[in-house]
């Protein structure tokens, strides 16, 4: 996947990584991936909720060793 932008969340706790990614999704533009990686097990939900309301696209997510990664095209 072709990532434009890399949002370091890790040890941030609720609602810090939504407010990282929102501030992260306006640099860059319509259709390029932002991807964010987190430690708050919370995000997964968060995050889902807040780019369905937002209009943007969460492409794909994992989790590895405790941390959650997230890919979200920007609408």
């Amino acid at each position: 996947m072709n990532v434009d932008k890399q949002l370091d969340a890790k040890g941030l706790a609720c609602p810090m990584p939504i407010v990282k990614t929102k501030k992260a999704i306006g640099e860059i533009e319509s259709g390029q991936v932002l991807e964010v990686a987190t430690t708050d097990a919370g995000a997964k939900q968060d995050l889902t909720a807040w780019t369905s309301s937002t209009g943007h696209t969460l492409l794909d997510d994992k989790e590895e060793n405790g941390v959650f990664t997230f890919w979200i095209q920007k609408g």
